[in-house]
């Protein structure tokens, strides 16, 4: 069918189901709108529930989409996804609005492969959000999202966030082109066309900036953690970071260097709501399964904290894609954050960002090391920001020892921090958190030995937490009276 004949089609099946109305209406924003679409009716009209999924199907078959499973957005879509599998046997996933508290707990149902590629179906997009929520759940979950098919786009900005943030959208047929079928049909007048084009043109959800002019005098006075968050063109995953950590009130990373499985998932359940990172070294395990890495992913999203692998990939682009993607660990389909040296040049952050751009995740340049005799200095640390600054699509911050870069929608993290700064015999030299955060400019701790070596590990947990926010609380008043 002809792209003509499926935007008929579809503005047939919407003004049979009583979808597509005309009025006054206001809706759940509070905005008054001369048009109001609700496809859940479809769900009581089965020919017409199989036609739109036929539609949706052949949408994506004309666009030549490759997928290994498919989820429809909850809840309208739903039905639309299971007649698209059902009928073309495709392995479909369903996605909760909220766990369960009993039984397995999961977000999402099914046969989840990490790797591989899910196709989201939705009914109607406006701003895109719901799209991007259900892609956010299965990438947690390892899996790829780069594409949605939706039923009608409303022509409001959606397509334009949703491809800001990696997914392709293609619709059977957009709004405007309804409205102009069902003016040719008889079935709206033309005065209603033009107060709905208007509404359109009105209320358009404008794309985040991504590469905007920067001045060169970025700002006089220290942004707090949420107000960064914000920030037009801040990394997805800066912007989740930067929001927990106001929310918990914390800026401690836990760096948990230990050999046990089951030593490290203690540490996150009973650590995790005093950090807003877990950094692991995965590859010490004496005892690794990926059953290990589920139940820290599951870990993470209940105590809210993100999982940084801190593998420091240094190699050609080809081999850390592999290294990221596949091997024994897996490390792409469970890990928000990785690292990467500056030494390879460009190429390796190009090698990772095929792998985690379409998974959401995020990257940390190594600028600086906390260890006596680095080289990671100067000219180096220079190179690694300007790399971080052409990639900042995937690339949203540093390890560095202070701040590095005063772009604010930068994150850096410090190692080698203790509460009393001192230094062992193997060349590490710390720093005390008031150092780090006040002085050094930097937004997160990270600490291992400091709180691994205690006898009670929460309550040593507890001071690094209180110390580094509390310096970031001064650090703001400090830089707001200047």
């Amino acid at each position: 069918m002809a792209a003509e004949g499926r935007v008929a089609a579809a503005a047939l099946a919407l003004r049979e189901a009583g979808a597509l109305r005309f009025g006054d209406f206001v809706l759940k924003s509070g905005r008054a709108s001369p048009v109001y679409i609700d496809l859940r009716g479809l769900a009581s009209r089965p020919p017409l529930l199989r036609q739109v999924a036929g539609l949706l199907f052949q949408t994506a078959a004309e666009a030549g989409l490759e997928y290994d499973c498919v989820c429809g957005v909850p809840y309208t879509a739903l039905p639309l996804a299971t007649i698209i599998c059902s009928e073309n046997q495709v392995p479909m996933l369903i996605r909760r609005k909220e766990a369960k508290d009993y039984g397995t707990k999961r977000l999402v149902e099914g046969a989840i492969n990490p790797g591989e590629t899910c196709l989201v179906i939705e009914d109607v997009v406006t701003s895109g959000s719901s799209v991007l929520e259900t892609a956010e759940v299965l990438q947690k979950e390892g899996l790829k999202v780069t594409d949605a098919v939706v039923l009608l786009d409303r022509e409001q900005g959606g397509k334009a966030r949703l491809e800001e943030r990696g997914i392709r959208l293609h619709s059977v047929c957009t709004l405007s082109g309804v409205l102009e079928i069902l003016q040719q049909q008889g079935e709206v007048s033309a005065e209603m066309v033009g107060r709905v084009k208007k509404f359109i043109q009105e209320n358009v959800f404008e794309p985040v900036a991504q590469n905007g002019p920067a001045p060169l005098k970025r700002l006089c006075k220290e942004l707090s953690f949420s107000a960064r968050a914000e920030l037009p063109g801040v990394h997805p995953v800066a912007a989740r970071l930067l929001t927990l950590m106001e929310r918990k009130q914390t800026n401690l990373c836990l760096s948990a260097d230990v050999t046990s499985s089951k030593e490290l998932l203690q540490l996150a359940a009973s650590l995790g709501p005093s950090i807003c990172v877990l950094k692991t070294h995965i590859d010490i395990l004496d005892d690794f399964t990926q059953e290990v890495v589920k139940e820290l992913r599951l870990l993470a999203d209940r105590h809210e904290f993100l999982i940084f692998e801190d593998r420091k990939f240094a190699d050609i682009g080809n081999t850390v894609k592999h290294q990221y993607e596949g091997g024994v660990f897996k490390i792409a389909s469970w890990s928000d954050i990785v690292n990467a040296h500056a030494v390879p040049g460009s190429g390796v952050v190009k090698g990772l960002k095929e792998v985690g751009l379409p998974l959401q995740r995020g990257c940390l340049l190594v600028a600086e090391m906390s260890s006596q005799g680095s080289l990671a200095t100067g000219e180096y640390t220079k190179a690694a920001v300007q790399m971080a600054e052409d990639n900042s699509d995937f690339v949203f911050g540093f390890i560095s020892g202070s701040r590095v870069s005063n772009k604010p929608e930068f994150l850096h993290l410090t190692p080698g921090v203790q509460l009393q700064a001192e230094g062992d015999n193997l060349g590490q030299k710390y720093r005390s958190p008031k150092e780090v955060i006040s002085e050094k400019g930097s937004d997160i701790i990270i600490v291992g030995r400091g709180i691994l070596s205690a006898s009670d590990r929460l309550q040593e947990a507890e001071k690094y937490r209180k110390a580094a926010w509390e310096s970031y609380v001064s650090r703001l008043g400090i830089r707001a009276e200047d």
